[in-house]
């Protein structure tokens, strides 16, 4: 038996684990994020039976218009980058088969702006297989004034990329009867808060809890603050945001605090705010994120300062400490001492470690 000296076998073992001379290493490809989609539509909704219902793989849920679809309107999916599709289905009307569309067409556009026929409804469905070019847009259109509103059941689309389905399906509607001159700015942070609410829902889930599919934005001139949440409904001030249009993370924040539905009153505030600015500052928008002075910085500052307190706790313990913490809040049973089951640590511990790693 031959016994290599110690220096040679690291060197054997090495070589061994290596690709053979001119094979090129194996690399895994990370996966490719899901596509993701937004909706725009001439069609208010109606009924509570809102757009993004249109496709969240749900077959028990449906968008439905407001008023009587006409031909002039549309209904469209757009993707944030083109996508190789292998094939299309839709479904629309009720359940019981009432208010199909039959006359009209799928679309769809390579560009998101020019848009041709590419198969017509028939008995309510439209069904197409792969499309020769890269789709940036499907749309729907009916071929004359409807009698009835438009409903769709649910888009069914295969891929070579992932789409990302509404998971969390949400709307956003705004009143802004006090500043009609800020209705582009006010649709523009519906749309984001819209972006961002899968991630905030990821961020705040628990089981069993169902989070608002309406909300509620409006703008007010009376309101001498930045933004607060109740229940389902924000309510941002005219004047701030004039003079902050670039503050969309408020609203995030308070987009935050619908999810967080926390029906008891025992949770700490600075807790309440630390969770909705962990969210804005540490998911959605961590270039925002600023130095603390370690003499003047606490736990318990709220806002920014217990966000950043969170973010230590999550980073150096527990990747899901505000998940957890959030569920306790939700179902009244908050106490300090889930921070000691999660680090082993007081309050009073955490507060001085983070303290300290804040002069690094």
């Amino acid at each position: 038996m031959r016994i290599l000296a110690p220096g040679l076998l690291i060197v054997w073992l090495s070589c061994a684990l290596m690709p053979a001379f001119g094979e090129p290493a194996v690399t895994t490809k990370p996966a490719e994020p899901p596509v993701r989609v937004v909706i725009e539509t001439s069609l208010k909704t109606g009924s509570g039976q809102i757009r993004q219902f249109a496709f969240d793989g749900q077959p028990d849920t449906f968008f439905a218009s407001e008023k009587n679809a006409v031909v002039s309107d549309f209904f469209t999916l757009v993707f944030d980058k083109p996508v190789t599709l292998k094939s299309i289905d839709v479904s629309t009307g009720r359940l019981d088969g009432a208010e199909r569309l039959d006359s009209g067409t799928l679309e769809v556009s390579v560009d998101g702006k020019t848009f041709e026929g590419l198969v017509p409804f028939k008995n309510g469905e439209a069904h197409s297989g792969p499309t020769a070019n890269p789709i940036h847009a499907i749309r729907i259109k009916s071929a004359k004034d409807l009698e009835h509103p438009l409903v769709i059941r649910e888009f069914t689309i295969e891929s070579e990329l992932p789409i990302a389905r509404f998971v969390f399906p949400v709307e956003i509607t705004i009143d802004v009867i006090d500043a009609p001159e800020m209705r582009e700015w006010t649709e523009k942070v519906a749309r984001i808060c819209e972006r961002a609410y899968p991630m905030i829902n990821e961020e705040l889930k628990s089981d069993g809890f169902v989070p608002a599919r309406r909300i509620s934005l409006t703008l007010k001139k009376d309101y001498d603050g930045v933004a607060f949440a109740s229940g389902n409904s924000i309510t941002g001030s005219v004047k701030f945001f004039k003079e902050h249009p670039d503050d969309v993370g408020a609203m995030v924040h308070e987009t935050a605090h619908v999810v967080q539905h926390y029906r008891g009153r025992g949770n700490p505030g600075w807790l309440v705010e630390g969770v909705a600015d962990y969210v804005r500052y540490f998911k959605f928008e961590p270039e925002k994120t600023r130095r603390l002075d370690p003499q003047r910085a606490h736990y318990n500052g709220s806002y920014h300062t217990s966000a950043s307190f969170l973010a230590y706790i999550t980073n150096k313990y527990d990747k899901q400490a505000v998940l957890k913490i959030n569920q306790q809040m939700r179902d009244g049973k908050y106490t300090d001492a889930i921070f000691e089951q999660l680090t082993g640590k007081t309050l009073k511990e955490l507060d001085e470690e983070w303290r300290a790693s804040l002069k690094q």
